[in-house]
């Protein structure tokens, strides 16, 4: 391996040998009842409802839980967003995380 790539190599390796615990302990079923609390901005599908919010079926789970911990930590902002997620435990981003990633979610090209 070329030298200057293997801190790199070890650094992806460690980042996700430190997701991995998080995404074996999640639970979709739970996070799909926990989304009853989402709903009404992303939809219990995943599917935004209003113009403001994006859609997140089907994201990575990886994503969803860093995004759901910025917001909860201040990290990150949104009127909305950073007092919901300031009350979600780790265990409920996890679950909440594993739940919109097991969506599957597919999108069609327009024809030319």
């Amino acid at each position: 391996m070329n030298k200057r790539l293997l801190p790199i190599a070890l650094t992806a390796a460690a980042v996700i040998a430190a997701t991995l615990p998080a995404a074996v302990a999640a639970d979709a079923k739970a996070g799909k009842v926990k989304a009853t609390a989402c709903r009404t901005c992303h939809g219990l599908d995943g599917i935004a409802k209003i113009p403001i919010a994006p859609h997140i079926a089907g994201e990575s789970q990886i994503y969803l839980a860093t995004q759901l911990k910025a917001f909860r930590s201040g990290k990150r902002q949104h009127e909305i967003m950073s007092v919901i997620a300031g009350q979600l435990s780790d265990e409920d981003i996890s679950d909440l995380s594993a739940w919109y990633s097991s969506i599957v979610f597919t999108a069609t090209m327009p024809a030319d």
